[in-house]
């Protein structure tokens, strides 16, 4: 069996590491969830570098995690995608001018669908859900699943949670 694995955002570290975080409890379960199921988590160079903003790397449970460069394949891919994004919105009616410019999101969803072993993206971003869709409208398909921690992982994954 294919062990899975998931690449994080900034968001999903933000409800998970705040403990006030309305989102927080929901954050906590889908990572205890992966580590009891022995996903494979994955956090990318620039989740870390949004996180640093306010916050410090050591903050982060990177004993727990692979760390993955933004690279150059990644770049590319990023590229295409946002220029599928642009071309969509143009359809929808949107003007806009098209910009050099690509959101983080679509970078770490480029690493997410160019590494072959992530098979999972985690957010607590649902803005980033419509980039998401339209990339998948305009492709078919993409190499990974987008996991809403909005929704519990209870309901995500169907299962239940059996409190000790």
């Amino acid at each position: 069996m294919e062990q899975n694995c998931v690449l994080l955002d900034t968001s999903f570290f933000i409800r998970l590491l705040n403990e006030e975080d309305p989102l927080h409890e929901n954050a906590l379960g889908y990572f205890r969830y992966f580590l009891e199921h022995d996903f494979v988590i994955k956090i990318s160079t620039i989740a870390i570098a949004e996180y640093c903003v306010r916050g410090d790397v050591s903050e982060l449970p990177l004993k727990n995690m692979l760390i993955v460069p933004f690279n150059f394949d990644h770049a590319q891919r990023a590229g295409k995608m946002i220029a599928e994004v642009y071309a969509e919105k143009k359809k929808r009616g949107a003007t806009i001018a098209p910009r050099a410019v690509v959101p983080n999101d679509t970078k770490m969803f480029a690493q997410a669908d160019v590494e072959p072993d992530i098979n999972f993206y985690g957010t607590a971003d649902v803005e980033c859900k419509k980039v998401y869709d339209m990339i998948k409208t305009s492709e078919g398909k993409l190499s990974f699943e987008f996991i809403d921690i909005t929704i519990p992982y209870t309901t995500y994954f169907g299962v239940f949670d059996f409190k000790e």
